[in-house]
C-alpha cells in the first residue's frame, strides 16, 4: 500500500470522564493517546487525572477506574501543557470525535488555554463506511471483529491504541476501493463529522493521479462499481443419485463429516418411507434438539429432486434460513456428493434497486447525516456483494426513509440501465434453476401460488408449531386514520403553506390555482369523513370484549366483528364515501404534480425535493386506499366472523384519535389452500406434542382431513449430562411485590459465575422495572444488560448478546422460542414465571373468546398447551446441540402448588430438582466445576 498520509501525524485520543455532560461538573479522569506515523503506532501516552470529585458508580463499573486510582494523581492543570504539546501539528482522531474533542477543549478553555483547532477525524463514521457489513461499531466489538489486540477495553490508553489500529485498518481498507467508488464517496463526504471527509478526498485524489485500472473482479455501470455477476461453474455429482437404503452405507457416507447417530438415521428412514408412499400427504415430526432434524429432512428429500421437482423449506426466521443455506445444505452436498442448488426466497424489498439508489445519490439534494452515511456504506457494500440482499448490511432496523426509495419493487426492470445486473431479477433466475428453495413462513403464506416453487413441489415446514400463528400474523393489517390525517396535513403544507409551496410559487397561474383550490376543498372533506369514521368506531367502545390501557397511554379495545360492524350499520356506507373521496384526492394531486413537472423550469432550486415529496404522498395515499378496500372486502365478506378487530385510541378521551386494526382468528381455509399447492408435506419441530400427544398440533395446523402420520424422534445425546433443571419451591406468589424483590436479589447475587444468561419473563412492563432495578448494580458491572423494549430491536439484542463476553437478556415473547444464540450459546436460562399468555393482549382475548363461543375449555384447549410448548421451547434455548451444557431454573412456585404443574414437569426432559432459594446460588456456582470433572 502507498503511504498516502506520509506527511501527517495522527494523534488518536480517548478520554475517560466522570460523565458525558461537561458543563455539569464532569471532568477527565484519564487521557490516552496513540501517535501514528507512516501507518504505524510509534508512541503512546496515558495520564491518570484527579477530577477533584467522586467518580460515579456507573463510570467505575464501565472503566474500572476508582476514586483511589486518581486521588493522588495530578489534576488537569498539570497535564494541560503536556497534552497541548503532544497534540501540536497532529490530526486529532477519536472514536466519536464529537465527544472527545469538545470535552478536551472545554477543559482546556476552563484552565485558560486556547481551544484546539486541529483537523479532526471520527473513526465511527470511517469504520461504518469501510466495513459496512459489521453488526456493531462499538469500539470493543470492532477490535474483536478485526482481531485488534488491546488489553483493557474502556481504559483510555488501551482504547486509544485500539482506535489507532482501527484507523490504520480502515484507511488500508478504503485504499483498496475502486477509483469510481472513491470519487463518489469523496463527493458525498462533505457533511461527515468535522474533517472526516478529508480522509476520503485525500485517498481519492492520490489514486486519481495514479490512474489505477479497474480490477478484474469488478464491473462499472454508470458511476456504480459492482462485483461481476458470473454464473457459478457447473458442479457434477460425485455420488449416486439413489437413496442409500442400508444404514451401513449411510455410516460410510457420514464418516469424516458428521457423527453417525442411530436416532438421526431412524428419522431419515421414517421420512424417506413417508416421501415414497403415494398415499400419504402429511407427516408430523417431533425431533428434539440434537436429533439433527434439518440435515435429516434435507437428506431424505434430496434424492427425490432429480425428477425436476423442488423442495421448499419454510422457516420462521432469517437466522434459521441463513443457517440452512450456510451450513446444513453445504454439509448435505459434501456428504452425498449430489449437485443440487439451493437459494433463499424472500420479498423483493430485501434487494437493492440500483436505479432507485443512483437516483437517491444524484437527485435528492443534501441528505440528513444517517442517510448520507448509509449511502456511503452501500456504495462500499456494492463492491463486495454478489446478491444485493440488504440483509447483508446487518442493520438492526430499516426505517430510514432511504429504504422506501432503494428497496426493489419486484418488477422486471426492463429497459433500465441496470437491467442486466439487477439483483432481484438475478435472484429470480437463480431461484428458477434451484432444486431447494428456503423461505420464511410469512412469505410462503402470502406467495404459495408463485410459479417459483415449480410443479408439484415438496414442502418442509420447520418450527411448525409456529406456522399457524405466523400465517395469522401475515394476514393482520390496519387502517391508521391518524397517520392518513398526517399525510394529508403534510400534503397541504407542501401545496399551500410552506415558503416554497406550489401556491406561493405560481400565484399568477390561473389553471394551477383553480386545481389547487378544488383539491384543498376535497382534502378538507376527506379529513371530515375520516373523523366521521373514527366517531362511528369509537361509539361502539362499550361493546368491547376487552380493554387494555398501555404504558404509553394508548387504549386498546378488542371487538368481535358483530359488535363493531352490526348488520345494516352505517359504517360500510360511510367507508364507501371515504374511498371515493380518497380516490378523488389522489387523482387531483396527480394532476397537479403533472402540471408542476411541466413548469419545473420556473420552480425554485429546491423544486426537486418538493416534487419528490408530493409524489411520495401520492404513494402513501395509494397505500391507504388499498387498506380501505381490504377493510371493505372484509366487512362485505362471508367470513367476517373469522376476523377480530382492535381499536387503538391514542387519547382515550378523544374519538378523533381512533385507529382500526384487524386480525384473522381462523386461517383454516388459508392453510388448506397452502397445503393443496404442495406434496408430501413434513411438519417438523422440537416441540410438536403436548405430553407426547399430537392432537393439539393437528388441530391447530388444520390437518385432520389429511390424516397425517406422526413420529417422535429420539435425542442423539444424553440430556442428563447436558441439562440440569432446578425449580425453586419456596418463591413467593408470582403476583406479589415480595416476589419481585426476591427475583431481583437472585439476579444481582446468584448468577455472577455465568457468562451468557437468558431471563425469560411474561410481561414487558415488568422487564422495564427489573432492568431499572439492576442496570447500575456494581455486582453486575462485567455484564452487558439487555432488555426487550429498551435495548433496541430483538435482532439487535440477540447480536449484542452474541458479541458480548458476559451478557444478560431480560426478554419475553419471541425470546422464549423465536431467537437462537448459535454463536455465543447460553449458560443459564431463568424462567421467571410459567409462560401463560396475558389475556389482556387483544389477539389473545379475541382468540379465547372464539373458543368460548364454541363451548370449549379455553384453559385446556388453548392456554395450557400453548404454555407447555412455549415452556419446552424455553428449555430449548439452552441446549441446541451436543456441545451445549447448562442449567434451567424455574422461579414459579405454581409448578408445585397447582394441579397443572405436573403437566409442565412431565414436559421437562430430565428429572427436576426441587430446591430452596438459599440453595440456588450454590447449585449455580458449583455446576460448571462438577460438569468439568464428570466430563474428564
Amino acid at each position: 500500500m502507498s503511504d498516502i498520509f506520509a506527511k501527517n501525524t495522527f494523534a488518536v485520543v480517548d478520554l475517560e470522564t466522570t460523565g458525558t455532560q461537561k458543563e455539569r461538573d464532569n471532568h477527565i479522569i484519564q487521557f490516552g493517546c496513540a501517535i501514528v506515523k507512516h501507518m504505524k503506532v510509534v508512541k503512546t501516552y496515558s495520564f491518570m487525572i484527579n477530577p477533584h470529585r467522586e467518580i460515579p458508580l456507573s463510570v467505575q463499573n464501565l472503566t474500572g477506574i476508582h476514586d483511589e486510582d486518581v486521588k493522588n494523581a495530578k489534576d488537569f492543570s498539570y497535564y494541560a501543557p503536556k497534552i497541548i504539546d503532544i497534540l501540536k501539528d497532529t490530526v486529532f482522531v477519536a472514536h466519536n470525535v464529537n465527544f472527545d474533542l469538545p470535552f478536551l477543549n472545554y477543559e482546556l478553555v476552563q484552565h485558560g488555554y486556547e481551544a484546539l483547532t486541529n483537523r479532526a477525524i471520527d473513526t465511527v463514521e470511517l469504520a461504518k463506511i469501510a466495513f459496512p457489513t459489521l453488526p456493531s461499531y462499538k469500539l470493543s466489538d470492532l477490535t474483536d471483529r478485526l482481531d485488534i489486540k488491546h488489553l483493557n477495553p474502556h481504559k483510555a490508553d488501551s482504547d486509544a491504541y485500539g482506535t489507532a489500529i482501527l484507523l490504520i485498518d480502515t484507511i488500508r481498507q478504503l485504499e483498496t476501493l475502486p477509483q469510481a467508488t472513491l470519487n463518489t464517496l469523496s463527493s458525498l463526504s462533505s457533511s461527515l463529522v468535522r474533517d472526516t471527509s478529508w480522509i476520503f478526498s485525500t485517498i481519492a485524489d492520490y489514486y486519481r493521479q495514479s490512474k489505477r485500472p479497474l480490477s478484474k473482479e469488478f464491473m462499472q455501470v454508470r458511476n456504480i462499481i459492482l462485483q461481476k455477476q458470473e454464473d457459478e461453474s457447473e458442479v457434477f455429482s460425485k455420488g449416486s443419485s439413489h437413496f442409500p437404503q442400508e444404514n451401513k452405507k449411510k455410516k460410510e457416507m457420514f464418516k469424516g463429516h458428521l457423527h453417525y447417530r442411530k436416532a438421526q438415521v431412524d428419522l431419515i428412514n421414517h421420512l424417506h418411507n413417508f416421501i415414497l408412499d403415494p398415499n400419504e400427504k402429511a407427516m408430523l415430526v417431533e425431533a428434539p434438539n440434537g436429533t439433527g432434524k434439518t440435515f435429516s429432512y434435507l437428506f431424505s428429500y434430496a434424492y427425490q429432486l432429480y425428477s425436476g421437482r423442488k423442495l421448499v423449506v419454510a422457516t420462521p426466521t432469517n437466522v434459521l434460513q441463513d443457517q440452512i443455506l450456510g451450513h446444513e445444505i453445504p454439509q448435505l452436498l459434501e456428504v452425498t456428493g449430489l449437485d443440487l442448488k439451493a437459494e433463499v426466497v424472500k420479498s423483493s424489498s430485501h434487494y437493492i434497486d440500483l436505479d432507485g439508489f443512483v437516483q437517491s445519490l444524484f437527485n435528492n439534494g443534501t441528505p440528513n447525516k444517517p442517510t448520507l452515511v448509509l449511502q456511503m456504506q452501500i456504495l462500499v457494500w456494492l463492491t463486495q456483494t454478489k446478491t444485493g440482499d440488504m440483509d447483508e448490511l446487518q442493520l438492526t432496523n430499516y426505517n430510514n426513509q432511504l429504504f422506501t426509495q432503494i428497496s426493489h419493487p419486484g418488477d422486471a426492470r426492463v429497459g433500465s440501465r441496470f437491467s442486466s445486473v439487477d439483483f432481484w431479477n438475478l435472484a429470480r433466475k437463480r431461484q428458477e434453476e434451484a432444486d431447494i428453495l428456503v423461505t420464511n413462513h410469512a412469505y410462503l403464506a402470502n406467495h404459495y401460488m408463485d410459479t417459483i416453487w415449480g410443479q408439484n413441489p415438496y414442502l418442509v415446514i420447520d418450527e411448525a408449531h409456529r406456522f399457524t400463528d405466523n400465517v395469522i400474523s401475515s394476514r393482520n393489517d390496519a387502517l391508521r386514520f391518524e397517520s392518513l390525517w398526517g399525510v394529508l396535513s403534510h400534503l397541504r403544507n407542501l401545496l399551500y403553506y410552506s415558503n416554497d409551496s406550489a401556491q406561493n410559487q405560481f400565484t399568477d397561474d390561473v389553471e394551477l390555482n383553480f386545481l389547487l383550490k378544488k383539491l384543498n376543498t376535497k382534502i378538507l372533506e376527506l379529513i371530515y369523513k375520516i373523523n366521521e369514521l373514527q366517531k362511528l368506531l369509537y361509539s361502539h367502545k362499550d361493546n368491547a370484549i376487552n380493554d387494555n390501557l398501555l404504558p404509553n397511554g394508548n387504549l386498546q379495545l378488542s371487538f368481535q366483528s358483530k359488535e363493531l360492524f352490526p348488520k345494516n350499520g352505517p359504517f360500510l356506507a360511510e367507508l364507501t364515501k371515504f374511498e371515493q373521496l380518497l380516490e378523488e384526492v389522489r387523482q387531483d394531486t396527480n394532476q397537479i404534480l403533472f402540471k408542476l413537472y411541466q413548469e419545473q423550469d420556473n420552480l425554485f432550486s429546491s423544486s426537486d425535493d418538493i416534487l419528490s415529496e408530493i409524489a411520495e404522498q401520492i404513494d402513501r395515499l395509494d397505500y391507504y386506499a388499498e387498506k380501505s378496500y381490504q377493510l371493505a372486502d372484509l366487512i362485505n365478506g362471508k367470513e367476517l366472523e373469522q376476523e377480530g378487530f382492535i381499536l387503538v385510541v391514542t387519547n382515550p378521551e378523544d374519538p378523533l384519535s381512533t385507529n382500526l386494526h384487524w386480525i384473522m382468528l381462523d386461517v383454516n381455509d388459508e392453510l388448506k389452500q397452502i397445503y393443496d399447492r404442495f406434496d408430501h408435506i413434513c411438519f417438523v419441530s422440537a416441540t410438536m406434542t403436548v405430553n407426547d400427544n399430537f392432537e393439539y398440533a393437528i388441530n391447530k395446523l388444520n390437518l385432520e382431513k389429511l390424516h397425517p402420520i406422526t413420529y417422535i424422534g429420539k435425542s442423539t445425546f444424553d440430556f442428563k449430562r447436558h441439562l440440569q433443571v432446578l425449580a425453586v419451591k419456596d418463591m413467593p406468589s408470582p403476583d406479589s411485590d415480595e416476589y419481585e424483590k426476591v427475583f431481583e436479589k437472585i439476579i444481582v447475587s446468584d448468577i455472577l459465575t455465568k457468562d451468557h444468561i437468558l431471563i425469560l419473563m411474561t410481561n414487558l412492563d415488568k422487564i422495564r422495572d427489573v432492568f431499572s432495578a439492576i442496570v447500575n448494580d456494581p455486582k453486575l458491572k462485567d455484564f452487558e444488560i439487555l432488555a426487550q423494549g429498551l435495548s433496541g430491536s430483538n435482532q439487535r439484542i440477540a447480536k449484542r448478546f452474541g458479541i458480548a463476553k458476559k451478557a444478560i437478556i431480560l426478554g419475553a415473547d419471541s425470546f422464549w422460542e423465536g431467537i437462537d444464540f448459535h454463536k455465543s450459546g447460553v449458560d443459564l436460562v431463568i424462567a421467571a414465571k410459567l409462560p401463560f399468555e396475558s389475556p389482556d393482549q387483544p389477539e389473545v382475548r379475541l382468540r379465547q373468546k372464539r373458543i368460548e363461543d364454541l363451548n370449549l375449555s379455553v384453559f385446556q384447549n388453548d392456554s395450557l398447551p400453548r404454555a407447555i410448548i412455549r415452556f419446552r421451547q424455553g428449555i430449548g434455548r439452552l441446549i441446541r446441540g451436543e456441545h451445549d451444557y447448562g442449567q434451567f431454573v424455574i422461579l414459579d412456585s405454581r409448578l408445585w402448588s397447582k394441579n397443572y404443574g405436573k403437566d409442565f414437569i412431565t414436559a421437562i426432559p430430565v428429572k427436576t430438582e426441587k430446591i430452596t432459594i438459599k440453595e440456588l446460588k450454590g447449585k449455580l456456582d458449583n455446576y460448571d466445576q462438577r460438569r468439568h470433572k464428570t466430563n474428564h
